[in-house]
């Protein structure tokens, strides 16, 4: 458990807190790029607790900047994007995508407000279908973009998907640390379909080991196979919000989430499955954007939102599956066939996750042996608000980008064996190279 004070630590992520300090020394994914085009409507954001506007310029320049036009606080969501520049309806104040004023109508020629007044702007970069933005304060020296592995492989080989959560952000990356809930919570008690078959259903007890890291946190369960054997499955924990799934045996393919806090009750989840060698399987992209007879499968389908409002944030991700219709559970389904009863695996997720409270008060967690894995990625976050407070110390990974070159594994080991060593080859991440391994 932790105390009530390390837990307010951890969650808050608005300006001034010490995990939004933490957040804003990366680079942070925010958007697909598809959802902003040239001219086109601004997209409403929030992100870190700060309420911001995504645009394209004429250019095809991607701008994040306040969502309060500086002048009066109209909201530049209604803003006419237009002529590289992105004009407030209310008085026809004009801005670039780097916040600078370019144009104000109802003022005197040569006014020096021209010179002087900007909206508030976040650079913004753009990779593999994906934008990204810098909202720390080192302006002058911007840190590398992470080499995630997913972003550095053509764009053939990763299917991508984006939804709101509504949790606090390490709620949502816990669980996915957490390697002992999957053959439980997503299995079927008719004991039918694939994930019955999962390796991991062979032992619902593993034992947990972890190894820290420059970039973070490996995160092993060993599980017994008979025959003097050991499957190991080793997920993995980036910093600051970022989680690795190991592959399974039949369509290996790798997986995870950036656990994006939009504020400290809801989380953007960006979920990226990739094939490192080769063009993503064309059945599994389907299977991913139109779910499977009505289940959904890790990824949100395409017909799993229902549309908000413009002026909501992130309006176009937010899911019909939530806590005010108990995420379409149904008590008959988990009597007969689903142990969850719930439609689906990122929603049995994200029902346990989501389904009591927003934040969770850690005081009043019992963890077993099983949370190995996320006592540890905890205490290291601690350590890591403690040095940036104490000693002005950030993490690594923050301007090394070779710090996110890991992989989740699941590899089979003799009995006893140690899978640092033995799986040291298969976990660096070498965009082109294949598993070199069968999961």
């Amino acid at each position: 458990m932790l105390s009530h004070e390390d837990n307010e630590r951890l969650v808050r992520v608005g300006p001034g807190t010490e995990m939004g300090n933490l957040m804003r020394l990366y680079w942070i994914p925010f958007l697909l790029s598809h959802n902003v085009e040239p001219d086109g409507q601004p997209y409403r954001v929030r992100l870190l607790g700060e309420e911001l506007v995504a645009f394209r310029d004429s250019d095809g320049k991607v701008g994040l900047v306040d969502q309060a036009c500086p002048h009066r606080g109209a909201p530049m969501v209604f803003a006419r994007n237009e002529e590289k520049g992105l004009r407030c309806i209310y008085h026809g104040w004009k801005f670039d995508v780097d916040g600078a004023c370019k144009e104000m109508p109802a003022e005197p020629d040569g006014s020096p407000m021209l010179k002087n007044v900007r909206i508030k702007s976040y650079p913004v970069v753009e990779r593999n279908g994906v934008l990204w933005t810098y909202m720390g304060s080192d302006t002058e020296q911007l840190p590398p973009l992470p080499d995630v592995e997913w972003n550095l492989v053509p764009g053939e080989q990763v299917a991508l998907s984006m939804r709101v959560q509504e949790c606090n952000w390490l709620q949502a990356l816990e669980g996915e640390i957490d390697s002992a809930h999957a053959a439980i919570l997503h299995g079927r008690v008719d004991n039918a379909g694939f994930i019955n078959e999962w390796k991991q259903g062979k032992d619902l007890a593993p034992k947990f080991e972890c190894s820290q890291h420059e970039g973070g946190m490996s995160i092993a369960s060993r599980r017994k196979i008979g025959e003097g054997k050991e499957y190991i499955r080793v997920n993995q924990f980036m910093m600051p919000f970022w989680t690795l799934v190991p592959p399974q045996a039949k369509y290996p393919e790798l997986s995870g989430h950036a656990w994006v806090p939009i504020d400290d009750n809801h989380t953007l989840c960006l979920m990226f499955s990739y094939h490192p060698a080769k063009p993503f399987y064309e059945k599994t992209r389907k299977l991913f954007d139109e779910g499977h007879m009505g289940r959904e499968t890790g990824h949100a389908s395409k017909g799993s939102f229902e549309l908000k409002p413009v002026t909501t944030p992130y309006h176009t991700y937010w899911s019909k599956y939530n806590r005010d219709n108990a995420y379409h559970f149904d008590y008959e389904s988990q009597v007969n066939k689903y142990n969850a009863g719930l439609p689906g695996l990122w929603i049995q997720d994200a029902a346990c996750q989501s389904g009591v409270s927003h934040i969770y008060d850690r005081s009043k967690e019992h963890l077993g042996t099983s949370d190995t894995g996320i006592a540890r990625t905890r205490r290291l976050l601690l350590d890591s608000l403690k040095k940036m407070s104490v000693n002005n110390t950030e993490p690594v990974s923050v301007r090394n980008p070779d710090q996110f070159l890991w992989r989740a594994i699941s590899i089979t080991i003799p009995e006893g064996g140690d899978w640092k060593t033995l799986g040291q080859e298969y976990m660096r991440a070498n965009p082109g190279k294949d598993f070199g391994y069968e999961p």
